[in-house]
């Protein structure tokens, strides 16, 4: 089975863009994959266009050696427009591979180690009563972990002080609501030093949070190990990390409790099932980051199904979205994610339905604080 072509759809899902990656091949098979790296599709993108002839013609089912091959071969190594494009590929080339012997991608991966997989929604409620509510609702829903947020101050505006008092008040509401048997996250998304994410690690030790999510810069791993040393809350990173590699300090200092590989920028499948396999040895749970459209999705899934460390996953929206492009989408019910019973990921891709969704050119939001210099978003 060969490749016949690889084509990039980047689709406007109404706030971002969703990469979707199709590989044909010439038996009729076709994979889909998705990348990472929003607001930057174009250079990934153009990082798909260089592999494009490498590929075509090739075996589909060497998925490990085109992976070596794609990543090495470039001579200068990894970055994240690489990882998103060799992701994206490599989660394609899975997706045919099961499809060609009949299967739900987790069957090769060693089957199913869990029967379902617990998700976390994300609460967008502007205060702590508005979270406490939302919170409330959510639990109704059928999910058992919550996630919130470090808020900015004012309309792209984040000063660390009031925007880590906000936060433990929010948290402390939300406990209060939905009581000590639902887990809770918070993610800082790094927007805090070193000193401010030790007030809030402190702070919230009593509400007994689920994990605290990328509380620092992830560029310095001793500051992560320096905050490890002062706090007792359980740590979630790596949503930024593009290879193995970039894991390797964070997994063997055991910096974290959470895993937060993203399969879309880590190098597909192929990559995060060796970061997965490294985690276990380490006791390090997975929490897959997932902000993106349903084929990530249904990537974190397959990956979530047959890894036996996992803690939760990451849903930032539901099953559901761009129905019209995505016809068949990940099972979900109730706050969980469902094993597919389809051959490969489980989802179908309409490329015509994606041209009623065209690229509009997005960029991640910028924060700054107060005297106008940058912040981290």
């Amino acid at each position: 089975m060969r490749i016949q072509d690889i084509h990039s759809y980047p689709v406007h899902d109404g706030y971002r863009n969703l990469l979707i990656v199709q590989i044909t091949t010439d038996e009729g098979l076709t994979g889909v994959g998705e990348a990472g790296l929003s607001g930057r599709e174009l250079a990934v993108i153009g990082a798909i266009d260089h592999f494009r002839p490498l590929l075509a013609g090739q075996d589909a089912t060497r998925i490990e050696h085109w992976w070596q091959d794609l990543y090495r071969g470039t001579f200068f190594r990894g970055g994240v427009v690489i990882g998103a494009a060799l992701s994206a590929i490599d989660i394609a080339l899975w997706d045919i591979q099961a499809k060609a012997l009949g299967v739900p991608l987790y069957r090769l991966f060693g089957g199913l180690v869990r029967e379902r997989v617990r998700c976390y929604c994300h609460l967008q409620g502007a205060t702590p009563d508005e979270l406490a509510a939302e919170a409330v609702r959510r639990v109704a829903d059928g999910y058992n972990v919550l996630r919130l947020h470090v808020p900015e101050t004012a309309p792209g505006v984040l000063d660390q002080t009031p925007a880590v008092d906000e936060a433990i008040a929010s948290f402390a509401a939300v406990r209060a609501a939905v009581g000590p048997a639902i887990d809770i996250c918070i993610d800082v998304h790094t927007r805090l030093t070193p000193p401010s994410a030790r007030r809030l690690c402190r702070a919230i030790e009593r509400e007994a949070p689920y994990f605290v999510e990328d509380p620092l810069r992830s560029d310095n791993a001793a500051s992560l190990a320096d905050l490890r040393a002062h706090t007792a809350v359980p740590l979630a990173v790596g949503e930024q990390f593009a290879t193995k590699w970039m894991f390797r300090e964070v997994i063997e200092r055991e910096l974290t409790d959470f895993a937060r590989i993203d399969v879309c920028l880590v190098g597909g499948l192929t990559e995060a099932r060796k970061i997965a396999g490294w985690c276990e040895t380490h006791y390090i749970e997975l929490a897959p980051h997932n902000p993106l459209g349903p084929v990530s999705t249904a990537a974190c899934l397959h990956l979530d199904l047959a890894s036996p460390l996992v803690g939760v996953q990451e849903l930032a929206r539901e099953p559901g979205v761009l129905a019209d492009v995505f016809p068949r989408q990940a099972p979900f019910a109730r706050g969980h994610l469902l094993p597919p019973e389809a051959p490969g990921l489980g989802v179908t891709f309409d490329p015509q339905a994606a041209e009623a969704h065209p690229y509009v050119r997005w960029e991640v939001p910028r924060l700054r604080r107060s005297d106008g210099s940058f912040t981290d978003w």
